[in-house]
């Protein structure tokens, strides 16, 4: 016997009057004017899952928040559960979701990075000023790295950023209503072409150069993926073609390790060069569908690229652009790809590994974004132009994102294998006036902290781990004598406290006691050291295994630091 899902019915119990049931169903109500307003808003757009952050983004950027209603509307106008929606919503840190009862969020948003070489700049204090002297109608909030290192200390006012900032020009920004993003000067589709761009994509569709040809070229050039795990990869790209079809393939340009910026630099001045990279990429391995996933922290970017991927040449995949929302953790490759489907950004248990099961299931080849900025230059001049390059028995060109205590900060394009002296007096002018060079990072948050004395050691993938760093991304900060390496390692792990996905105890709770520890005047090296062991050997992804290794490097080549804090 069926019901009717709105059939009222009553029940009678021995000893009781009648009960009569709710005349509403259970749950939560949609506000009518809620429901109205994210129908409007998201038009004709798929109510598919993998589109939910694309679709809170939409809410986000329309009312500078989220508020409860919209998101019961957006979970009814999806079919999606409350629960579904909420988690994803408050999973990512640029979605400000308003509870119900709390007051609206202002309607202008003003953050200020508070990365390690931001702090070293004068970050907490601009915070402070700025949290001082803004009115009512502001917010200002912490942000992690924005990758903008080298222009240290940063602060975006809604989605325009402020280089090098003063609390005076912060305001003064945010008075003259100056909150969209501006596009730098780049090369454009036309630009590109004219200098032979799209000339090989051409080439390799019309079969003039084979598949074989391009995965030979990178075999022999023995380009590594340069997101910071190095894997080779041409052998990524033959291990996904080896799987069934169909094929995806996934950008990673989510560079959220704190002094990275090599991604944004050459995305925002030689877009092209990176897509035709992604094109040769996708029909190398007969991808029909490629998926970019850009981090949020690049709203220049966001503009730029739909511009340019329109005037793609005719014929080949379909290009979707994912938006990031704040979350570090989608760095990691499996995370991306839960982010890729709408979902929170937990790191996924391998084996499978992506090649294998990836987006939606299906093999996918992830590559990150300078990667295959590259192809095209490894095709035409040949696997020797990138093996003749390079330094202490180093083959290739790493591009270095410093930042810090040198001259000139910025993306140094150098050979690999220098060592940081090298780097620093050849490439940044030496270090800036009146500070003598310290300690330094040569892999980013995760890449461990080193003494000045350890400055003859080739910067390179393998070089660095028998130390208990590795070059990563080749994040470089430098620190001077104004410098404390345990104030940067403290930085560093309350980051990874924040960036935690919180999936796995040993990171979760390992970075949040490490962080309390470290605060104290005087360190319980035996503790950190049982507690770093603990997260290397136990975290379901990389960031719970690296994230104390600044921490151990600290402890094991400054003892300087351990004995002013003994005194």
């Amino acid at each position: 016997m069926s019901h009717d899902v709105h059939e009222v019915r009553s029940f009678e119990h021995p000893g009781e009057g009648r009960r009569r049931a709710k005349a509403t169903p259970k749950g939560r109500q949609i506000d009518p004017t809620a429901a109205h307003e994210i129908e409007q808003l998201l038009g004709d757009q798929p109510r598919r899952r993998d589109l939910l952050i694309e679709h809170l983004h939409l809410i986000q950027d329309r009312y500078h928040q989220i508020s409860a209603a919209h998101l019961a509307a957006l979970a009814d106008e999806m079919k999606l559960s409350f629960a579904e929606v909420f988690e994803t919503a408050t999973f990512y840190a640029h979605f400000d979701v308003v509870k119900e009862g709390e007051p609206d969020i202002a309607p202008l948003t003003i953050r200020v990075c508070d990365s390690l070489t931001c702090t070293m700049m004068g970050a907490e204090k601009l915070l402070d000023d700025l949290q001082s002297s803004a009115g009512p109608a502001i917010r200002v909030v912490r942000a992690p790295c924005v990758g903008f290192c080298d222009s240290a200390p940063v602060a975006e006012v809604g989605h325009r950023y402020v280089l090098e900032a003063t609390k005076d020009e912060v305001l003064e920004t945010a008075g003259r209503g100056e909150t969209h993003p501006i596009i730098p000067a780049y090369v454009d589709y036309d630009a590109y072409v004219k200098d032979g761009g799209y000339k090989l994509l051409g080439d390799l569709r019309a079969g003039r150069i084979s598949k074989e040809d391009v995965l030979k070229v990178l075999d022999d050039s023995s380009l590594r993926g340069l997101g910071g795990a190095g894997f080779p990869t041409g052998r990524k790209w033959r291990a996904v073609l080896g799987e069934p079809g169909p094929r995806l393939l996934a950008v990673n340009a989510d560079e959220g390790e704190p002094g990275t910026f090599k991604d944004r630099f050459y995305l925002l001045r030689d877009v092209h060069r990176f897509l035709e990279g992604t094109l040769i990429a996708a029909h190398v391995i007969d991808a029909a569908d490629v998926y970019i996933y850009l981090r949020d922290e690049y709203p220049a970017a966001h503009k730029l690229l739909p511009i340019e991927i329109a005037k793609l040449p005719p014929g080949g995949p379909t290009i979707h652009l994912r938006r990031g929302a704040g979350a570090y953790i989608c760095g990691e490759e499996s995370a991306l790809l839960e982010s890729i489907e709408g979902k929170r950004g937990l790191p996924r248990h391998k084996p499978p590994y992506p090649f294998q099961v990836g987006l939606f299931g299906l093999p996918t080849l992830i590559n990150n974004l300078e990667t295959l900025f590259w192809v095209r230059d490894l095709v035409e001049r040949g696997p020797s132009w990138w093996t003749s390059q390079g330094r202490n028995g180093r083959h290739g060109l790493r591009s270095y994102s410093v930042s810090g205590r040198v001259k000139q900060p910025g993306v140094k394009l150098a050979p690999a294998g220098l060592t940081i002296r090298e780097l620093i007096d050849e490439y940044c002018g030496g270090m800036a006036d009146g500070h003598t060079f310290y300690a330094y990072l040569p892999g980013g948050a995760s890449g461990g902290i080193l003494p000045a004395a350890m400055d003859d050691i080739p910067l390179d993938f393998g070089t660095l781990e028998k130390y208990g760093c590795f070059i990563g991304s080749a994040a470089i900060v430098i620190l001077s004598q104004a410098d404390s390496v345990k104030a940067a390692a403290l930085n560093l792990m309350r980051f990874f406290e924040d960036e935690s996905c919180g999936q796995c105890t040993p990171c979760r709770v390992g970075t949040q006691k490490a962080a309390l520890l470290m605060q104290k005047p005087v360190w319980n090296q035996a503790l950190l050291e049982e507690l770093s062991q603990a997260m290397r050997d136990a975290s379901i992804c990389g960031l719970g295994q690296a994230a104390s290794n600044p921490l151990t490097s600290v402890m094991k080549y400054f003892p300087d630091a351990f004995k002013e804090a003994a005194e």
